[in-house]
C-alpha cells in the first residue's frame, strides 16, 4: 500500500474548523487506499505566544526549558488532530517527536537529527491507523525534548517521506501553490502547475516562503514529489518534481528582492589569494552576501562588487576595507540601495535568447542594468531601487507568466518502494537520510562541476545605458548561440555615474568565432567599445544550498583555489551556485582541490 505524508503548517490548524478540514483530507486519502502520515505544526501564532510568555518570565530562559515549552505547541496540535480524525470515524494516534523515534543531539533550539526509527510508524500504518506526528521536535539520549530550529516541521515531513519512500509529500499552507511572482507586487501572478526541484530551490532562496530550502533539497535527493496545496480550498496546487516535468514557457517565474546595498572593491591586485582574503574578512563578520561579480582584470588589477542587505552595509564596508589592507591595494566604495530582479526557468538550459529578451523588455520602461549574474536556470540583474517594481511587472507580462497553462507531469519513482525493500535495505535508507540530516545546518555543497568547453568574450567601454545589454545579446541570439555565464560589474563602483560598463560572457567553444563576428558587428554602433576573448578557459562551479546564509562557502572555495596558486579571472553567483573562471590548464587542479575542500 502506498504512503502519503501530509504536512500542515500553523495557519492550516489555527482553529477547530481548520483542524477538522485537515482531518477530512487525511481520512479521504486513507479511504482512497493510502497509508497516511500527518506532520503537524503548532497552531497559528502559538510558538510566538510561547516565546513571548517565556520572555515575560525571564530575559534568558534556559535552552532546555525553552524547548520543553515550545514543543507543547505541536503536542497540542497533534492531540487535537487525533480527536478530529476520531470524530470522523477513522482511527489515529498522535506521537511526539520522541515517540516517533527521532533521536537528536543535545543542541537545544537547533538540534540535529541523529537517528530515525520508523519501526513504530510502520506498525501503526499496517494496523490501519493514521499517524499524526509532531513536527519540529525530537529527544536526545537523556530523554530531553529538543526542537529542530527554523524549518523544523518541513524537515520532519520530508525526512519521513524520504525514509518511507512516500508517493508524495503534500505541504498544506495558506496559499494555493507556488506562484509565478509575489501576488502582493504582481496582482496577475498565477499558480504554477509544476516546478522543478532546482527552480524551487532558487525561488526559496529568494524569499518565497512556501517551503524551507533544505526540505526541497531532501526531496530532490530522494526523488520524493512534493505538492504544495491550499489547506482552505480544493485544488491541485503545485507539484515539485525533477526536471522531467513538461511545463511550457521559457520562464517559470520572476522575483524581486528590495533593499540591497552595493559594495565595490576597485583596483585590487589581480593575483592568486586576493579573493580568499576578501571573503575571509566577510565570513569572519558573518555577513550574508548575495550577488558577487568579478569581471576580467586589466593592467594587473581587478574589481569586484557584491551586494548585502542594507542592514549589513556598515559591517560589510568595514570588512571590505580590512580586506583591501590585507592585500595591499584597492579602494572601497558603496553605491547605496538597489533592487535585484531574478528570472527563473529551466527553459534557459536549451533555448537561446532568453537573456536578450529579458534585457529588451527592461529597455522599454528605461530600466538601466547595474550588475548581471547568471546560472543555468536564472538571470539576476541589479537595478535602481525605484525601478524594481516596474522591471518586475514588465518581465512578468512580457514572458506571458499570467497565462501559465498546465503541463504534462511525470511523477514516477526511480527508486524502489519500501514495500519492495528488505529490512537491511530499509535500515540502510534510514542511515543515509540521517547522515544528511546531521549536516543540514552545515555548509551544504552537493557537487563541484568543471566545464572545459567554454570560451570567454569581454566587451569593454560599452555605453552604460538602457538597451545596451539587449543589443549585445540579441545579436548573439540571432546566431542561435547559447550563452552560459554572464557577468556585468557595477559600472559605478568607483562613485559617480560612469558612462561605460564592461560586459563578459561565455559561449560554447565551438561557437566562439561566430559569436565574435556577431558581437563585432553590434559594436560598430559604439566606436569607443572594444572586444577581447580567451578561447580556452575552465569554469568551476560549487553547487548547493544555504550559500547565502553560510558566508563561509565563498571563503572555502577561494581559499582552496589560492592554496593551489590558481588565480580567479571572473566570479558569478546565483542563489545555489558560485562559479569562477580560471585558466584552462588549472581547471583539473581546481576541481580536485574544491572536491577535497568540501569533502565530497
Amino acid at each position: 500500500m502506498s504512503v502519503i505524508v501530509q504536512k500542515f503548517g500553523g495557519t492550516s490548524v489555527a482553529n477547530p474548523e481548520r483542524i477538522l478540514a485537515a482531518a477530512k483530507r487525511a481520512v479521504a486519502a486513507q479511504v482512497d487506499g493510502q497509508q497516511v502520515v500527518m506532520v503537524v505544526s503548532a497552531r497559528g501564532a502559538k510558538t510566538d505566544e510561547l516565546v513571548r510568555l517565556a520572555g515575560e518570565i525571564t530575559d534568558s530562559p534556559p535552552a532546555r526549558e525553552l524547548d520543553m515549552l515550545l514543543s507543547t505547541g505541536e503536542q497540542e496540535s497533534v492531540a487535537l488532530m487525533a480527536m478530529a480524525v476520531a470524530s470522523l470515524g477513522a482511527e489515529a494516534i498522535s506521537l511526539t517527536g520522541g515517540q516517533i523515534g527521532i533521536l537528536t543531539d543535545s543542541e537545544h533550539t537547533q538540534a540535529r537529527i541523529l537517528e530515525i526509527s520508523t519501526h513504530r510508524i510502520r506498525q501503526i500504518l499496517e494496523s490501519g491507523r493514521i499517524v499524526i506526528a509532531a513536527g519540529f521536535q525530537g529527544i536526545d539520549e537523556e530523554w530531553n525534548i529538543t526542537t529542530l530550529g527554523r524549518g523544523g516541521s518541513d524537515t520532519t515531513a520530508t525526512a519521513l517521506a524520504a525514509v518511507l519512500q512516500a508517493d508524495v509529500c503534500e505541504i498544506f499552507t495558506d496559499v494555493e501553490g507556488v506562484l509565478t511572482s509575489d501576488p502582493r507586487l504582481v496582482p496577475d501572478a498565477r499558480r504554477l502547475p509544476s516546478i522543478s526541484y532546482d527552480e524551487m530551490l532558487e525561488f526559496a532562496s529568494l524569499g518565497a516562503g512556501v517551503m524551507h530550502a533544505r526540505s526541497i533539497e531532501f526531496a530532490k535527493k530522494y526523488r520524493v514529489p512534493v505538492r504544495v496545496r491550499s489547506s482552505q480550498h480544493e485544488g491541485e496546487g503545485t507539484l515539485i518534481v525533477a526536471d522531467g516535468a513538461d511545463v511550457p514557457g521559457l520562464l517559470t517565474g520572476v522575483a524581486l528582492v528590495q533593499d540591497e546595498a552595493r559594495v565595490g572593491l576597485v583596483g585590487l591586485p589581480d593575483r592568486p589569494g586576493v579573493m580568499s582574503r576578501v571573503f575571509s574578512r566577510l565570513a569572519d563578520a558573518r555577513i550574508p552576501i548575495d550577488m558577487i561579480v568579478q569581471d576580467v582584470g586589466r593592467d594587473e588589477m581587478a574589481d569586484v562588487s557584491f551586494t548585502v542587505p542594507v542592514a549589513n552595509l556598515e559591517a560589510a564596508m568595514t570588512a571590505a576595507r580590512l580586506a583591501a589592507e590585507d592585500v595591499g591595494g584597492g579602494s572601497v566604495h558603496e553605491r547605496g540601495s538597489a533592487a535585484k530582479l531574478s528570472a527563473i526557468g529551466r527553459g534557459m538550459r536549451t533555448h537561446t535568447g532568453v537573456a536578450a529578451q529579458m534585457f529588451q523588455v527592461l529597455e522599454g520602461p528605461g530600466v538601466n542594468i547595474g550588475m548581471i549574474t547568471t546560472s543555468e536556470i536564472k538571470i539576476s540583474v541589479l537595478v535602481e531601487q525605484g525601478q524594481g517594481l516596474a522591471a518586475l511587472t514588465a518581465v512578468h507580462s512580457a514572458f506571458g507568466l499570467e497565462r501559465t497553462q498546465p503541463g504534462t507531469l511525470d511523477v514516477g519513482h526511480e527508486l524502489q518502494t519500501v514495500e519492495d525493500m528488505g529490512e537491511a535495505e530499509r535500515d540502510a535508507l534510514e542511515r543515509d537520510v540521517v547522515a544528511r540530516l546531521t549536516s543540514m545546518e552545515d555548509i551544504v555543497v552537493s557537487e563541484v562541476l568543471l566545464d572545459e568547453d567554454q570560451s570567454r568574450i569581454t566587451l569593454r567601454r560599452v555605453p552604460n545605458q538602457p538597451g545596451a545589454a539587449a543589443a549585445v545579446f540579441s545579436a548573439v541570439a540571432e546566431g542561435g548561440i547559447l550563452v552560459d555565464m554572464i557577468v556585468q560589474n557595477d559600472p559605478a563602483v568607483g562613485g559617480g555615474e560612469e558612462k561605460t560598463a564592461n560586459l563578459s560572457f561565455t559561449v560554447p567553444r565551438r561557437d566562439l568565432e561566430s559569436a565574435l563576428l556577431l558581437v563585432r558587428e553590434c559594436l560598430e554602433r559604439w566606436p569607443e567599445a572594444e572586444v577581447d576573448c580567451d578561447r580556452e578557459i575552465s569554469l568551476l562551479s560549487v553547487v548547493g544550498i544555504g550559500l547565502r546564509s553560510h558566508t563561509g562557502v565563498g571563503e572555502t572555495m577561494f581559499r582552496a583555489l589560492a592554496s593551489q596558486a590558481i588565480n580567479i579571472q571572473m566570479i558569478n553567483t546565483s542563489e545555489i551556485r558560485i562559479s569562477a573562471v580560471v585558466a584552462a590548464d588549472q581547471g583539473v587542479d581546481g576541481h580536485r582541490c574544491l572536491v577535497e575542500a568540501f569533502r565530497l
